[in-house]
This record gives structure tokens, C-alpha cells and sequence, in this order.
């Protein structure tokens, strides 16, 4: 699964990186915190597969332990394309001639149901959104499915694309196109982020599809 970082996890990493193989006591005096938050945080770490842990042993004297940023979490550190996107979206975009973007957006289109995964249209339908919601949430997205209703709503909690959304409304109809043809069906946008709710909602169109 897809790590989810928040600024004070990245800011870790990012200073354990620095030092290299690093001891408690190292990462103390790096960030003038007290060893119980730097233990908690790499314990933390360590169970996501972020961070790993060496035992070092000099002659007979008491073994301790070294950390460092795991290939997983230097991948994590990394994973950082907002500005790229923009940009590539803004190109994108601007291409003049309406078949060529068309077709560009067209296989921008189908490679993102390509990575979310295609689910079987023989499911019915609720088990359809569950799939695409375990997909969504594999890659990093908050998303939840409701089914209280009568029909399942798919709830997006925070827009993965809320920077180009806010500049190019077209970015939330490429996702809505995906995830229609991910699911096999039409889906409403009951709610939008962009509209002032607090999540984007997706609900079937025909319950019987």
C-alpha cells in the first residue's frame, strides 16, 4: 500500500536521510526533541516500512540500534510531482488542435483506469465500488464508500488534484470519466470540493447497471 506522508513524518525522514545510519540519541541533538517523541515516530516509521533498524555490537558492551531511511521511504521522499502535473496538465491543455488533445486526453484517460485496476462489470454494482474504492485507497486516495443509502456513494475526502482542479475545473471531469468507465456505469457528482463541500461524492446514475 501506498505510504501517506504528513509534513512532520517527511521533515523526519527528510533529517534522518542527512545523518545517515543514526542512533536516538543522534536524531535527539539533530531536532532538539526528547527521546520518547523520537522513538514513537520511529516506531511509527518502522512499521510502515520507512524506516529500518540495524543492531550494533562492540565487544562485550551493550548492543544498540542504528536507523535509517529504507528504500521504500527514500521513494516516499521522492514522490513529490505537483508541479510537474501542472505543468504537463496546463501542455496538455493548450494543444490547438481539438482532435490531438482529444486523443491525448483520451489515453491520459485510459491509463488512469489502466492503474486503478479494471473490475469485472459481472459484479453488482456495489461490489464494482468497493473494488475501485480498496484501488483508490491502495494508491493513497481518502476515500470511503457509503451504503446507507439506496444507492452506494463513492466519497473522495480530499481532492488528489485540488491545486489543477482550482485552475482548470477539466481535470475533475477526466476523473469522473475514469471512474464511469472503471465501474461500467454513469455516476453523478452529487458533490464537489469546488462547489464548497467538504468531499467530492460520486453516485450511480442507473441502479441497475
Amino acid at each position: 500500500m501506498k505510504a501517506v506522508l504528513d509534513s512532520k513524518d517527511r521533515q523526519f525522514l527528510e533529517r534522518l536521510h542527512r545523518l545517515g545510519p543514526a542512533t536516538v540519541q543522534d536524531m535527539c541533538a539533530d531536532l532538539g526533541v526528547t527521546s520518547t517523541a523520537v522513538r514513537q515516530r520511529l516506531v511509527r516509521l518502522h512499521e510502515r516500512g520507512l524506516v529500518g533498524r540495524d543492531t550494533v555490537r562492540h565487544g562485550r558492551g551493550r548492543p544498540h540500534h542504528t536507523y535509517e531511511v529504507t528504500e521504500t521511504g527514500l521513494r516516499e521522499l521522492g514522490d513529490n510531482y505537483a508541479d510537474l502535473a501542472l505543468i504537463l496538465w496546463r501542455e496538455i491543455r493548450s494543444i490547438q488542435e481539438p482532435e490531438v488533445r482529444g486523443r491525448l486526453l483520451g489515453r491520459v484517460r485510459d491509463a488512469l483506469v489502466d492503474r486503478f485496476g479494471r473490475v469485472s462489470h459481472e459484479v453488482p454494482l456495489a461490489g464494482r465500488i468497493d473494488e475501485l474504492r480498496s484501488a483508490l485507497d491502495q494508491r493513497g486516495y481518502d476515500v470511503e464508500v457509503d451504503h446507507s443509502g439506496l444507492l452506494p456513494v463513492l466519497r473522495e475526502n480530499n481532492c488528489p488534484y485540488l491545486e489543477l482542479a482550482e485552475t482548470d475545473s477539466a481535470i475533475c471531469e477526466l476523473e469522473h470519466a475514469v471512474f464511469e468507465k472503471v465501474l461500467g456505469t454513469e455516476l453523478t457528482l452529487t458533490h464537489c470540493r469546488l462547489d464548497g463541500h467538504r468531499c467530492c461524492e460520486f453516485q450511480p446514475t442507473n441502479p441497475q447497471t
